[in-house]
């Protein structure tokens, strides 16, 4: 289900961000779970931030509140898990 803004008209949208490995060619994983965002979030993010790094490092935050690290919970995360984080986000803004 996409959300938009009239579903939550008071909603204040959410900015992610996307810091990744570009020396490990975490490209694509990034690109995917940006798309997958923005697909699902009509009018619901503030911005969508990608953010190249190194050190074999994939973090994602939403709202100023880290939802995954590749450090501590390994690999990468499901779409579903950061669309769920957006969405809990949304619900207090």
């Amino acid at each position: 289900m996409t959300w938009n803004a009239a579903q939550s008209p008071v909603a204040k949208p959410v900015k992610v961000t996307i810091v990744y490995c570009s020396a490990c060619g975490y490209q694509q994983q990034t690109l995917d779970l940006a798309a997958a965002l923005l697909h699902e979030f009509t009018y619901g993010l503030s911005s969508v931030e990608l953010i190249p790094w190194h050190d074999g490092t994939f973090e994602v935050t939403v709202a100023g509140k880290l939802v995954h690290s590749m450090e501590r919970e390994g690999g990468f995360p499901a779409h579903e898990t950061v669309i769920q984080a957006v969405r809990e986000a949304l619900s207090q803004g």
